[in-house]
């Protein structure tokens, strides 16, 4: 199963690499705000089913763009399809985006392969039996402390997205930590965590094919994947934070408390926090609002300078 998911992703990325070459030409929809679906999406989609079906005519799909549409309804074995994860990187021409497919059985992955078609890269994982990069094995990285290390993220970017509570999240994550990205393509960063080319990741309003393949390859690879409270049942709780044991536990402790499963005592802290930096800005603009008459007021040495020169009288000191 392993080996014909790598042919169907293989063969979406065929059909991603050739519109890559034009991508100026490229169909773009709107699904929503910032939130694009291209024709290479929508056939790179119908390639990974042709292939999946061709082998598995029982087992079912549950694809990004066209949902549970293709294969049987109630199979114990379905598919998870994201085409092309990075779809906003993909028409902007920035090499970041991939082809993601895993295998869920009785409702937990046991197959899974994300490929970069721009490196060529395929990580892959089976339950149990570790993860690779092509035929190369991988590990998360060895990182302890979250002060050296490099994490990962996705910004809010639809319609109702709760931006500032994002926004302070990443404040506290940045504050602690080496330094973050955001690259854009959630299946993709996790990948990078089961590699150790970073030591963490962490986003919210994630779907299940955005995380299904990829969270695999992280615990294949030794590391550890859940909500932001810790709990590892995340595939469709739209928030995900993934990282090797010691940095996901440091991780966990700082995000805990804007999950949507947070404590009472932890979101009353959380909204304290927001309405106190809400009123910090408005004091600030307020302070810079009524500072400007008085630097106007006030005219500057050179100002004065220029005066003198020009023979007009000045106001005192």
């Amino acid at each position: 199963m392993l080996n014909v998911a790598i042919k169907a992703a293989r063969a979406a990325g065929a059909i991603i690499n050739r519109a890559a070459l034009d991508v100026e030409a490229v169909r773009v929809s709107l699904k929503q705000t910032n939130d694009f679906v291209t024709e290479v999406d929508q056939n790179a989609e119908a390639a990974i089913i042709e292939t999946l079906l061709t082998a598995y005519p029982g087992h079912g799909i549950l694809a990004e763009e066209s949902g549970s549409e293709h294969g049987a309804k109630d199979s114990e074995l379905v598919w998870i399809i994201d085409p092309l994860d990075g779809t906003t990187n993909f028409i902007h021409g920035f090499p970041f985006y991939c082809v993601s497919i895993a295998l869920s059985v009785r409702g937990k992955i046991e197959q899974a392969v994300v490929y970069d078609p721009n490196r060529n890269d395929i990580y892959s994982a089976s339950k149990g039996r570790g993860a690779y990069v092509n035929d190369r094995r991988i590990r998360v990285s060895k990182r302890t402390r979250l002060q050296e290390s490099l994490i990962s993220t996705g910004f809010p970017y639809r319609p109702g997205d709760k931006l500032k509570p994002y926004l302070n999240m990443l404040g506290e994550v940045m504050s602690q930590c080496a330094g973050v990205r955001r690259p854009g393509a959630a299946a993709l960063d996790l990948a990078y965590v089961a590699t150790g080319n970073s030591d963490g990741f962490f986003e919210t309003g994630l779907q299940p094919w955005d995380v299904a393949a990829g969270s695999l390859l992280v615990t294949e690879a030794g590391g550890l994947i859940g909500n932001f409270t810790g709990e590892a049942d995340f595939m469709e709780h739209g928030e995900c934070v993934a990282a090797n044991p010691r940095i996901y536990g440091q991780l966990v402790a700082t995000l805990g408390k804007y999950s949507k499963f947070a404590g009472a005592g932890d979101k009353a802290t959380v909204r304290q926090t927001l309405r106190d930096a809400a009123e910090q800005t408005g004091a600030e603009s307020s302070n810079s609002e009524s500072a400007a008459p008085v630097a106007a007021e006030k005219p500057t040495l050179k100002a004065r300078k220029i005066k003198a020169q020009a023979g007009a009288p000045d106001a005192p000191f």
